[in-house]
């Protein structure tokens, strides 16, 4: 198989719910494991992952950016999509899995990294919550809008999440 007849699956990640980073990094993961190309773009709450700070931390330019920033909190303090107990809910369900030898939410984003996948980063989203490139993880490959998107995504499915 040459390159350009590889596979390829390209997640829309808007949501920074527990679950559903955990589904969209599942599916990266499974599917980069399986020799599929990956891209994840990473647009609104879902920027929440790949955030370098994982605490509540006030960053962005603006006080409405930075409360943003703060209510944001990074990947240790995204909610449960339902049932979130006040913040309990992922712990609980991070424990849950670790107790059946399931992949956490953490441990899911070390292997992304690890297989190559492709950590795009909203410019739009960016500029309205006033944060930069800096203060992602370094392994966000770049900032991008729709258009480079759909160009990386071109010739491949596309899931959004």
């Amino acid at each position: 198989m040459s390159p350009s007849d590889k596979k390829k699956l390209s997640i829309i990640s808007f949501s920074g719910d527990f679950d559903k980073l955990v589904a969209a990094f599942t599916l990266a993961c499974g599917s980069a494991a399986v020799n599929y190309e990956v891209n994840i773009f990473f647009t609104f709450w879902g920027l929440n992952a790949i955030k370098k700070k994982t605490g509540r931390r006030f960053t962005g330019k603006g006080i409405l950016a930075k409360t943003f920033g703060f209510l944001m909190g990074g990947v240790n303090n995204v909610p449960l999509s339902r049932l979130n107990f006040f913040g309990t809910s992922p712990k609980l369900m991070s424990f849950m899995m670790r107790k059946r030898n399931v992949a956490t939410l953490k441990e899911l984003i070390d292997a992304a990294i690890a297989l190559n996948i492709n950590l795009y980063a909203c410019e739009m989203s960016m500029h309205i919550l006033g944060i930069s490139k800096d203060d992602f993880i370094p392994e966000v490959k770049e900032v991008i809008g729709v258009a480079n998107f759909l160009q990386y995504s071109e010739g491949g499915d596309r899931i959004f999440i």
